[in-house]
């Protein structure tokens, strides 16, 4: 395999949900929650109002043998919920660092859907990473919780540019590192 060749990505069981590839027949359901403006004003790269095309391009990228992201979505169906409630993705950025993020469509917040995705993928760490980082909007306090609690250490603030606020925003740096 070389260095522009990626494995292909496997399925992970939480306690409540599953992570696993994405598929095309996840579009209707990714587009639906990503449209929610309350879900892409938290994250960095969904732009409100969403495009048409771009579920499909998030999705091709995903399956892109030469992808530099790796993403699951997040899906409750095994215990009565929707296949995707969310999406949960590792951007490599070094040797054994990745960043991960990941967002939750509004109905799963505040009920440990985010918790138990982060915890799901941090147990599995299919990339073989020493170290992750995550940042969160500082207007987002659930999302550090989330953070907090699966065993990440705050770094830092920083300010980066977020796509749906067409603006920089400020940002709490976390960083995990694992054994």
């Amino acid at each position: 395999m070389n260095d522009m060749t990626r494995s292909p990505q496997l399925s992970f069981d939480g306690a409540r949900i599953r992570l696993r590839p994405l598929e095309k027949a996840d579009a209707g359901l990714i587009e639906m929650h990503a449209s929610d403006p309350r879900v892409a004003k938290m994250t960095l790269a969904i732009p409100h109002p969403l495009p048409p095309g771009a579920t499909e391009a998030v999705i091709a990228r995903a399956q892109d043998p030469s992808r530099e992201q790796d993403i699951w979505a997040i899906d409750a169906s095994a215990n009565g919920g929707s296949e995707v409630v969310g999406l949960i993705g590792l951007k490599r950025l070094d040797q054994e660092k990745s960043e991960i993020m990941y967002w939750v469509a509004p109905a799963f917040w505040n009920n440990g859907t985010a918790s138990d995705a982060v915890d799901t993928l941090l147990a599995a760490n299919p990339l073989g990473n020493t170290t992750i980082f995550a940042s969160v909007f500082q207007d987002n306090p659930a999302s550090a919780r989330v953070l907090t609690n699966a065993g990440f250490d705050y770094i830092g603030d920083a300010e980066t540019f977020s796509v749906s606020r067409g603006a920089k925003a400020a940002t709490w740096t976390y960083l995990r590192k694992l054994s």
